[in-house]
This record gives structure tokens, C-alpha cells and sequence, in this order.
């Protein structure tokens, strides 16, 4: 492979820190199954923690995938042969 082919291979290793992702489930379990936990409080039922619970892991997957599937912009423009 020539110097230029190497620099024109698409990055293979992880594009975002695994720790993000990590980050956005446990908050969103947290925040949710606190509040859950409150609203079981306040209302008097005891099934509103593990719907926020639910609920938070739930948007924290959805986060995880919205942050880390957005397509990277490309730095280098592609060079198109003009062989006829």
C-alpha cells in the first residue's frame, strides 16, 4: 500500500470514548429511577421506580446511539481518477 492509500483508509479504531456511553446509561437509570422513586413517594404506589428505571436506561441507550452513530466528517477530500 502506498503512503497515500494509507492515509486515505477510513479510522477502524473507536470513534467516541466508551465512557460516554457508560455515563449516559448509569445517569439515566439514576435520574429516572430517583424520580420514580419520588413519585412512588408521593403517590403511594410502589411500581413508579422500576418504570423510571426502565425508562432511564431506555434514553440513555438512545443517547449512547444519537451521540456515537453521527457520521464523522471526512478531513481529507476524495481524489476521483479521470482515466478514459
Amino acid at each position: 500500500m502506498s503512503q497515500q492509500d494509507q492515509s486515505a483508509a477510513p479510522q477502524d479504531g473507536p470513534k467516541g470514548d466508551p465512557w460516554h456511553a457508560f455515563g449516559y446509561i448509569v445517569s439515566g437509570v439514576a435520574v429516572y429511577g430517583v424520580l420514580g422513586w419520588l413519585a412512588d413517594r408521593w403517590l403511594g404506589t410502589t411500581y413508579l421506580v422500576a418504570v423510571g428505571i426502565l425508562i432511564g436506561a431506555t434514553l440513555g441507550i438512545y443517547m449512547t446511539f444519537a451521540r456515537f452513530n453521527r457520521a464523522q466528517p471526512n478531513s481529507q477530500p476524495h481524489e476521483q481518477s479521470h482515466d478514459r
